[in-house]
């Protein structure tokens, strides 16, 4: 029993019906001012009404905003389980026009026949309980009953043909999921930029910490502190950045990144560790354009964090060159008894491998005789 009544209570139902009774209200000024009420009989006047709606809804559709105005009325009134379903953008092609002009249409049509029938449906009520009183007073709550309900199948009806006319067309679709292929693709470079500086900055803490302890000269201490203290406050400046990125706050797009100028002070991190850095870098400055610098930095950091994390100690070996039209990026050191586990790499290497591929570039990592070596190769320019 409640499934006949539940629906006549809900919100949602008497939107819909405010809605469609706009409809009805256009037609019905139509219907005033021409042909008028006077002597005209209902079925001449609807008629009449539906040669000069039709023609007229078309020309109004032709405007771009109006498919903007209807989308945001027919998700306020209609009530859609999903708004995305209906579009809210301005008309941008000759078929969107079509849509909306099918739409206004369509939307007056159904206005009108609901406003007929509870019109019918009000008189027969209304006679039904006219004296003298008989049965027939027991259709009078029917009549009402009924109307309501077509009252509800008009409002889901004119919910359906909203999302089909009114809904996001085939270049709105495509658009909003190149939009959410950049976000994910933008959160994923986020969450490499992460990886690599707070893992760097993790490794090289617990490096110098683990090394203070174990020394007792108070000099190497100090310095132990001062390194960890230097690699704290970066990786703080990183997550900073990162963390105004993800508000999308205006000034995230131009927060400073680290390019391959600033890859000194990585090295001197390492060194603070006990691990000496041999490095030869053959780029001259502004050689290599902003993105490719960045993405070159990250690279070298993983790799000379990959080297503190499985050969703590051991010498390590920085080479950058630039030559025939790349940047050729590789990161050296012994291949310990830790570090031969490495085979496929883990979430840094992965990263560097992605970054690579999305520059147009190649990533190698693995044993090379008594060494480990992580080599990159990118083009200065996409497409070579």
């Amino acid at each position: 029993m409640s499934a006949l009544f539940a629906p006549l209570l809900l919100p949602a139902t008497w939107a819909r019906l405010l809605h469609l009774s706009v409809g009805l209200v256009f037609a019905g000024i139509v219907v005033l001012v021409y042909p008028g009420t006077e002597g005209v009989s209902t079925g001449r006047a609807v008629l009449v009404s539906g040669a000069i709606d039709v023609p007229l809804l078309c020309l109004v559709a032709l405007v771009p905003a109006v498919r903007r105005a209807e989308g945001v009325q027919a998700r306020l009134l209609l009530v859609p389980a999903r708004e995305e379903s209906i579009g809210v953008a301005p008309s941008a092609s000759w078929a969107d026009r079509g849509r909306t002009a099918l739409w206004l249409v369509a939307r007056v049509a159904l206005g009108v026949a609901v406003g007929m029938l509870t019109v019918v449906a009000v008189g027969a009520a209304a006679a039904a309980v006219r004296p003298p009183f008989g049965p027939q007073v027991l259709l009078a709550p029917l009549a009402l009953f009924v109307l309501l309900w077509l009252a509800v199948l008009a409002g889901r009806l004119q919910l359906v043909l909203a999302t089909r006319l009114l809904g996001p067309s085939a270049a709105e679709r495509l658009a909003a999921a190149e939009l959410r292929a950049e976000r994910l693709l933008e959160r994923n470079r986020l969450a490499r930029e992460l990886h690599d500086s707070i893992g760097h900055a993790l490794t090289v803490t617990v490096l110098q910490s683990g090394a203070a302890r174990e020394v007792a000269d108070p000099a190497f201490r100090e310095r132990a502190l001062e390194a960890i203290e230097t690699t704290g406050r970066r990786a703080l400046d990183d997550l900073e950045r990162m963390l105004v990125l993800l508000r999308e706050a205006p000034e995230g797009a131009a927060a400073e990144q680290p390019g391959l100028d600033r890859v000194e002070e990585l090295f001197a991190a390492a060194r603070a560790t006990g691990s000496p850095v041999d490095a030869e870098l053959d780029v001259r400055a502004g050689e290599l354009p902003g993105v490719l610098s960045r993405e070159a930095y990250r690279i070298v950091q993983e790799g000379v964090t990959n080297a503190l994390r499985h050969a703590p100690g051991t010498p390590i070996r920085i080479r950058a060159v630039v030559a025939a039209g790349e940047l050729t990026l590789s990161c050296r050191n012994a291949l310990t008894g830790k570090g031969s586990s490495r085979k496929g790499g883990g979430k840094g290497l992965r990263g560097v491998r992605e970054r690579a591929v999305l520059l147009g570039g190649e990533c190698e990592a693995g044993p090379d005789g008594p060494d480990w070596v992580l080599r990159v190769r990118l083009p200065l320019r996409l497409g070579r």
